[in-house]
């Protein structure tokens, strides 16, 4: 079997799909006084997320954490299949292919927990 290059994978790529934590994040925490924990996006993947949304990619987030804010913030961005507090992500990922009809070779998806990169 021969090695395809990363573009020739991405040309058939019609969904993503993450997680938040060290992949939306640099995975650091900021704790306030009050218990509060913050995290830190990066504009520029909330740029590229909000292009890929108006180009008509389906982008899905399946987090483990229950942050509210973190939900606010990609609604924002147009991201309308967000999901926290997922305790098993491969189970919502299979829920989330089923309910759109995706075909798992058209997705791609990074997160703890989750294949890198689809087998083709």
């Amino acid at each position: 079997m021969e090695d395809k290059s990363y573009k020739e994978y991405l040309e058939h790529i019609s969904t993503f799909i993450f997680d938040v934590d060290g992949v939306l994040t640099d995975g650091t925490i900021a704790v306030t006084t009050s218990g509060e924990m913050l995290r830190t996006m990066n504009i520029k993947d909330g740029y590229a997320l909000k292009t890929a949304v108006n180009k008509g990619f389906h982008v899905c987030i399946i987090s483990g954490g229950t942050n509210e804010g973190v939900r606010l913030r990609l609604e924002g961005l147009g991201i309308t299949d967000v999901f926290l507090g997922a305790h098993n992500k491969i189970d919502q990922l299979n829920q989330y292919l089923e309910k759109h009809q995706l075909n798992i070779k058209n997705v791609l998806y990074m997160g703890d927990d989750l294949p890198d990169f689809p087998v083709m």
